[in-house]
């Protein structure tokens, strides 16, 4: 009875949240469209209408492509849920291997849902890159370079997701009703120490990271931290020109390990002073700790998130409602933790993709207070032109519409953030 319940409520919200998206995609692309015709009056005089024109263009193209992407997501979905995937793979796995090794038919179970994952995503990656990329003008990179990053991304997640995933099964089959408590300290532990290990040992395996040789640029940023107090490992360019025409600015790492880096793409596009207000951008973020925020609101709903799993793998309505049969798992004598763990992550962003404008809020709280520190320590112009030409080579839309972006955009739209900076300067 509970069983049924649940899926009938799984279907329930999958079928809405697939409304809402393909709902706010439609007004995304007729708002676009409807104001592709001209540039607005406030960007008139800085976008050509070209350039405009063609952010609409990628704008309606990328927004199209992700409907047909959402399309097969969500019949993965329910081929591995409701239509019995996961069972077939766990039975199938389990006629292969037997009974031998528990933990190694669990960790087996986890890693071949991955590959095929990852199989059905690899021609949408493909096209996405050499395709949508391709014809807007902003794919650099080479398809040997498209399969080597593949491979190294599988074997990083190798190297470091199977002891990782091995801890927290380990966790769940012995250490008790609280094993959801003990995991999450590991994965919190694991997360921090990824942000010291990604910056320096990972990263450098994909992209070049040069001291910046600019000696006027690099004593004008050295005085923008000294103003903001900010220490900084060093001063890096990234070659991001190898992959894509996109560019940007950030910092990684924490305490001793901050470093600043810039894409080149980035350098050969701004001016200094629009490069030094970009950083005091970025360099907001970090003096008004929004990482510490964030790291926080992520390591509690973790958490929540970890005890709710705990609840549920004792469930077998969870279970059976996500096309699993538990009495059919039991008869193969194997545990079900690793089924837990690809049921929660499956039906848990279903769940919780109407929360999305609540994030949106709060990263957008963020942005405008760090636009508001950059006005401070900078010239709040500088921003604002640098944005221009940011908005400009990225292709990113200035009409967009205002719920789709309410409901996912990290940043507010140009016209509003332009506003709001140049209210800074009057």
């Amino acid at each position: 009875m509970y069983s049924l319940a649940f899926s009938i409520l799984f279907v329930s919200v999958l079928v809405l949240t697939l409304a809402v998206r393909f709902w706010l995609a439609s007004r995304q692309i007729r708002h676009v469209l409807a104001h592709r015709a001209a540039v607005p009056p406030e960007f008139a005089e800085k976008i050509p209408l070209a350039a405009h024109q063609k952010a609409a263009d990628y704008t309606v193209a990328k927004t199209k492509f992700g409907l047909l992407t959402l399309l097969v997501n969500y019949a993965v979905l329910i081929g591995f849920t409701l239509l019995g995937g996961l069972q077939w793979l766990a039975l199938s796995l389990n006629e292969w291997m037997g009974a031998g090794s528990p933990m190694l038919y669990q960790i087996g179970l986890i890693a071949a849902f991955a590959a095929i994952s990852g199989l059905i995503d690899l021609p949408f990656e493909y096209y996405q890159q050499f395709v949508l990329e391709q014809r807007f003008g902003f794919n650099m990179m080479s398809k040997s370079l498209f399969f080597t990053d593949l491979l190294k991304n599988i074997g990083i997640t190798a190297v470091l997701g199977l002891p990782l995933l091995w801890v927290i099964l380990v966790l769940m089959a012995k250490s008790g009703d609280l094993w959801w408590f003990y995991a999450w300290i590991v994965w919190s532990a694991f997360s921090l120490l990824m942000m010291i290990i990604y910056p320096n040992f990972i990263q450098p395996l994909f992209n070049k990271f040069t001291p910046l040789a600019d000696a006027a640029l690099k004593s004008r940023i050295e005085g923008l931290m000294q103003r903001v107090g900010f220490a900084s490992k060093g001063l890096f360019v990234m070659d991001g020109s190898k992959r894509s025409a996109h560019g940007n600015a950030y910092f990684s790492g924490f305490g001793a390990n901050k470093r600043i880096v810039f894409f080149d793409t980035l350098l050969s596009r701004l001016a200094p002073q629009e490069i030094e207000a970009v950083l005091a951008h970025e360099l907001g973020h970090f003096k008004l700790k929004h990482i510490v925020k964030r790291i926080a609101v992520m390591f509690v709903i973790s958490l929540g998130f970890l005890a709710l799993l705990g609840f549920l793998k004792t469930q077998p309505w969870f279970y059976a409602g996500l096309g699993i049969d538990p009495v059919t798992l039991a008869l193969t004598g194997q545990p079900t933790d690793a089924l837990a763990l690809l049921l929660f992550m499956l039906a848990l962003p279903v769940f919780t993709f109407l929360l999305g404008p609540l994030t949106s809020l709060s990263s957008r709280k963020h942005e405008f207070e760090a636009d508001a520190f950059a006005a401070t320590h900078t010239q709040a112009d500088d921003l604002v032109s640098a944005l221009v030409k940011m908005y400009e080579d990225n292709a990113s839309t200035l009409t967009p519409d205002p719920l789709h972006s309410a409901f996912y955009d990290s940043h507010p739209p140009a016209s509003v953030r332009i506003r709001h900076l140049k209210g800074a300067t009057t």
